[in-house]
C-alpha cells in the first residue's frame, strides 16, 4: 500500500524558534504539538536548504539545485520566473503513481499561466501564488495600483485556468493560514474516502513577514505578534496531525515538517537561528539549517534524533522512492534517496555534502563537518564579497563560524575543490536554465 505524504513547510522559520530546537517557552511562545510531533518521529539537527524562498521550493518540487533550474530569487509579479515547465515536479512524480495531489499555501514558482500549481501536478490549489509581504500593498502609502498588481489569494484545479478569489491584504494575511488548514483537511477526507493515497503539500504562510497572527491568537502569548504567530503555527500543526490521527490514517501516513529557510533578519520580525550564525539570504549555517521532522508510526522509531547531512533536495528523491517511482534520468538530479536513513534502516546519510550558491555565485560548500566559505557575508547586505582566500570552518566545533582554521587543514580542500569540480562539470553536459527564461 502506497504511504499518503503530508508535507508541512513553514515559511522563515529558524532553527532556535521551536522548542525541541531549544526556543519555544524561552522565546515566549512554546510548541508542544510540534515538539510531540518531533518527539514521535525523527528530528534532523543538520538539515540544510538553500538561501531564500523560491531557491528552495525549487530545489524541493525538482529536486535540482536551483543554479540548474534558474531559481535564483523571485522577481516581479507576471514576469517568467519560477521552475519552467520542462522541469518535473514532485507532484507530477507522485501523481504519476496514482496520488491525489493538493497545494495550499505559497507557491512562489511562477505566477503566469502554465506555471500555476495545478499546472505544475497538483490537482487542486488555493493560496498566494508569489510571497506574503505583498500582504502590505493596499496598506502601504503611495502605493499604485495602475503600476503594480493588486495582490490575490487564488486557486485552481488541474485543467482549469487559476482565478483570483480575494484580495490579499493584511487581514486576509491574518486568517489565511486557519483557511490553509480548512482546506487540507477536506482533501485529506476526501482522498481517503476515495480511497487513493494523497500527497498534501502545506507550505504555510507563517512566519513570513508581516508576522501577523489570527485575531483568535493575538495577545495570546504577552510577547507580541511574532510569538503569538508562533504559537498560532503551532497549533495548525497540530490540527492536521490531529485529523490524521483521529481518522485512523496515522500508520499510513508520512509526516513531514520543517522550514523554508532561515529567519528573518529585519525588526520587529526577526527570527532566531539558535546556535547558529546569520539569517536566510546569507551562506551562514543560521540560513542553511532548519528545523526537520518526519513521523510514520511503525515505520520510523520515535525518539530518534540525528545530526547527519540532509539536503531539502533529498526530500524529492526520497519521497519519490518511497511511493515506488523514479526520478528522471534525463537530467542531473541532486536529490539523494535517503529513505533507508528516514526508516532508520541506516543510521548514516547518504550525502557527505553539497555546494551553497546564491544569485548565481557559488558561496560556500559543506562538507562531512568542514565548511568552506568562498564569500564572507555573515549577516544581510553586511559583506565584503569574494574571498582572496577562503574560510574554512569546524562547524561541530565552531558553529558560530568564527575561527577560520584553513591553514591548518588544507587538506580539506582537495575533497571539497573535488566536489565542486564534478558538479560544475556537469554544468556542461546539462546546460544550466537562464533565470527567467521563458517555457
Amino acid at each position: 500500500m502506497l504511504p499518503n505524504i503530508v508535507l508541512i513547510v513553514a515559511d522563515n522559520l529558524g532553527w532556535g524558534e521551536l522548542g525541541c530546537y531549544g526556543g519555544g517557552a524561552l522565546r515566549g511562545a512554546p510548541t508542544p504539538r510540534i515538539d510531540k510531533l518531533a518527539s514521535e518521529g525523527l528530528r534532523l539537527t543538520n538539515f540544510n536548504v538553500e538561501s531564500d524562498c523560491v531557491p528552495t521550493r525549487s530545489a524541493l518540487m525538482s529536486g535540482r539545485h536551483p543554479i540548474r533550474t534558474g531559481c535564483l530569487q523571485s522577481v516581479p509579479a507576471g514576469l517568467p520566473q519560477g521552475l519552467r515547465r520542462d522541469e518535473v515536479t514532485l507532484p507530477q512524480a507522485l501523481k504519476a503513481r496514482g496520488y491525489a495531489t493538493a497545494h495550499y499555501g505559497k507557491w512562489h514558482l511562477g505566477d503566469i499561466p502554465g506555471r500555476y500549481p495545478s499546472d505544475r501536478g497538483f490537482d487542486e490549489w488555493y493560496g498566494i501564488p508569489r510571497t506574503t509581504d505583498e500582504s502590505q500593498f493596499t496598506e502601504t502609502l503611495g502605493f499604485d495600483p495602475s503600476v503594480a498588481q493588486v495582490p490575490h489569494i487564488m486557486e485552481g484545479v488541474d485543467g482549469s485556468p487559476s482565478h483570483n478569489v480575494k484580495v490579499y491584504d493584511l487581514d486576509s494575511r491574518r486568517r489565511i493560514d486557519e483557511e490553509l488548514v480548512d482546506r487540507s483537511i477536506s482533501f485529506m477526507q476526501r482522498s481517503s474516502e476515495s480511497g487513493s493515497p494523497f500527497f498534501l503539500y502545506f507550505p504555510m504562510v507563517h512566519l513570513h513577514l508581516p508576522t501577523l497572527p489570527h485575531p483568535e491568537f493575538a495577545g495570546k502569548t504577552g510577547y507580541g505578534e511574532f510569538a503569538d504567530s508562533v504559537v498560532e503555527m503551532d497549533h495548525r500543526v497540530g490540527q492536521i496531525v490531529d485529523f490524521i490521527d483521529q481518522s485512523g490514517l496515522a500508520e499510513n501516513t508520512l509526516v513531514i515538517f520543517c522550514s523554508d529557510n532561515g529567519p528573518e533578519y529585519r525588526q520587529p520580525y526577526r527570527g532566531t537561528a539558535g546556535p547558529w550564525r546569520g539569517t536566510y539570504h546569507t551562506a551562514m549555517e543560521g540560513s542553511l539549517r532548519v528545523p526537520f521532522m518526519a513521523r510514520w508510526p511503525g515505520k520510523i522509531a520515535s525518539g530518534q534524533i540525528s545530526n547527519e547531512i540532509f539536503h531539502v533536495t533529498d526530500i524529492f528523491s526520497t519521497l519519490i522512492a518511497l511511493a515506488g517511482g523514479a526520478v528522471p534520468e534525463d537530467r542531473p538530479i541532486d536529490g539523494i534517496d535517503q529513505s533507508e536513513f528516514l526508516l532508520g534502516r541506516d543510521t548514516r546519510s547518504k550525502r557527505e555534502g553539497f555546494p551553497f550558491y546564491i544569485k548565481g555565485d557559488l558561496r560556500a560548500v559543506k562538507w562531512r563537518d568542514w565548511k568552506l566559505h568562498f564569500y564572507w557575508e555573515p549577516e544581510v547586505n553586511q559583506g565584503q564579497g569574494k574571498l582572496e582566500s577562503p574560510y574554512l570552518f569546524n562547524v561541530v566545533r565552531d558553529p558560530k563560524e568564527e575561527n577560520d582554521v584553513l591553514i591548518f587543514n588544507t587538506w580539506v580542500l582537495q575533497p571539497i575543490l573535488r566536489l565542486v569540480k564534478e558538479f560544475q562539470d556537469s554544468f556542461q553536459r546539462h546546460p544550466n536554465t537562464a533565470p527567467g527564461a521563458p517555457d
